[in-house]
């Protein structure tokens, strides 16, 4: 065969590729698609997940299946989707513990930078700095005033080494040149418990988990972790009116696998912006302490990429040794 001939043929296999490619990703979805959560059932990915599910069955036609693969600081669950066919119909409700990983485990099987094709963001998290009311701090200038005077006397509890009530606590011991004792638990909830029952000082827990608890006023909310107030606990002012520029919040997202057709992505995206944004859903998740966001894959790209940088740094920053 002959250049010109060769050329031509090569031409016309592309075309045939592009052209099945795009008739396959104009019939997506046509069979259910599966969301795996990489925690436990009744933890906020797995809530948020089985909530928006049934609304994006309403704008994609398809039956969204939600399966929890708990495990390994979300390794597993990411495992799974990192691993699984780019069809478009394995979806990953990713978690700020995905970025955080790379720089507190000593193994991660997948990247989660590489491995992965960003879909949207569906919303950020903040966090409470919660005390129990025999500390004697009313505010967070207090809780820094008390902390620099008695070095290592207080404690805060947190879900375990590496979480992100963890890295909170880290960062804000970094940032106003205090020491306080670290209490790892199996679980924020854990943590929650002790900290009601007066053995641990602080915690910093999700708005969510924490918010309950303040409003009964068995614990004592000196501050949010957001740039801004949050709705939710409108009172509550946000450490960075004492410590300027602090932020420490966590995201939930969706990922597919590595090579995902753009049309198929696009799609997706266009139906979780459309569910997220809707005034039900918006409400509920402003109620749970969550801030809606959605926005373009790129957008989920750089916050991934950002995420994994400002993880490494606080860890390192606080000695954290890779388990």
């Amino acid at each position: 065969m002959n250049l010109p001939m060769l050329c031509a043929a090569l031409a016309a296999f592309t075309a045939l590729a592009t052209s099945a490619g795009e008739a396959w990703s104009q019939a997506w979805p046509n069979r259910p698609i599966r969301i795996i959560v990489p925690t436990a059932a009744g933890g906020g990915p797995d809530v948020v997940a089985r909530f928006i599910a049934p609304r994006l069955t309403e704008v994609l036609g398809q039956p969204i299946v939600i399966e929890n693969r708990a495990g390994a600081n979300a390794m597993l669950g990411a495992e799974v989707v990192a691993r699984a066919p780019a069809d478009g119909y394995t979806w990953l409700m990713g978690t700020g513990q995905n970025t955080v990983n790379p720089s507190v485990m000593k193994q991660v099987p997948h990247d989660i930078v590489a491995d992965f094709a960003p879909v949207s963001l569906v919303y950020q998290s903040a966090y409470v700095l919660t005390v129990h009311p025999n500390v004697p701090a009313r505010n967070v200038k207090e809780v820094v005033a008390l902390a620099r005077a008695k070095p290592d006397r207080l404690n805060f509890g947190s879900g375990g080494t590496g979480s992100a009530a963890h890295l909170s606590g880290e960062l804000f011991m970094q940032m106003t040149g205090t020491r306080m004792m670290h209490i790892p638990y199996k679980g924020v909830a854990l943590a929650l418990a002790d900290l009601v029952g007066g053995q641990v000082d602080l915690v910093f827990p999700a708005i969510a988990s924490g918010q309950p608890y303040v409003k009964a006023g068995r614990l004592r909310a000196l501050g949010v972790t957001s740039p801004k107030r949050h709705p939710s606990l409108p009172e509550v002012p946000t450490i960075a009116e004492t410590v300027p520029t602090f932020e420490s919040r966590s995201w939930i997202g969706v990922l597919m696998p590595a090579g995902v057709p753009r049309a198929i992505v696009d799609r997706a995206n266009a139906a979780i912006v459309k569910v997220v944004n809707s005034t039900e859903v918006r409400q509920s998740l402003v109620a749970q302490g969550a801030d809606p966001e959605t926005g373009t894959p790129e957008a989920l790209h750089a916050l991934i990429r950002e995420e994994v940088a400002r993880a490494a740094r606080v860890v390192k920053a606080a000695g954290i040794r890779p388990e």
